[in-house]
């Protein structure tokens, strides 16, 4: 497995900079192996698939998981707040870096994720493959 190692700075949006770092990189299929830092404010979605929340505070990132590729992203992330409670969801834009964010990706050779729409949950689903 190869990795992509990269620090994010203040003011960076840490998803459309994933994004970024997966297209800058021709990343087939990727996880994300560690991401530690911390953002000024941040967006995630719930389980819902439709609610958005805001945090307008600062975060400590406890986890960022997930998969990465060219084709699209699909991350998690938990948050301690200042008083040391966690919230989490769907990482979506508007997560912003405060003073750092280190991130590795790991490359998963020998595979790619794509994305095909799936007539039971109603949504463009990732899908793996194997590259033979």
């Amino acid at each position: 497995m190869k990795t992509v190692c990269i620090r994010l700075r203040r003011g960076d949006d840490l998803l459309l900079r994933i994004r970024a770092l997966a297209k800058a990189h021709r990343i087939a299929a990727g996880v994300v192996l560690s991401a530690v830092g911390c953002l000024s404010s941040a967006r995630v979605r719930d389980a819902s698939g439709v609610t958005l929340r805001s945090i307008s505070e600062p975060c400590e990132i406890v986890s960022l998981n997930g998969t990465v590729s060219e084709a699209r992203c699909h991350l998690h992330v938990a948050l301690s707040k200042e008083d040391l409670s966690t919230v989490g969801g769907h990482l979506v834009e508007g997560c912003i870096v405060n003073t750092t964010c280190e991130l590795v990706v790991g490359i998963l050779d020998g595979w790619t994720i794509g994305v095909e729409e799936d007539a039971e949950t109603g949504y463009d689903e990732l899908i793996f493959e194997e590259n033979k």
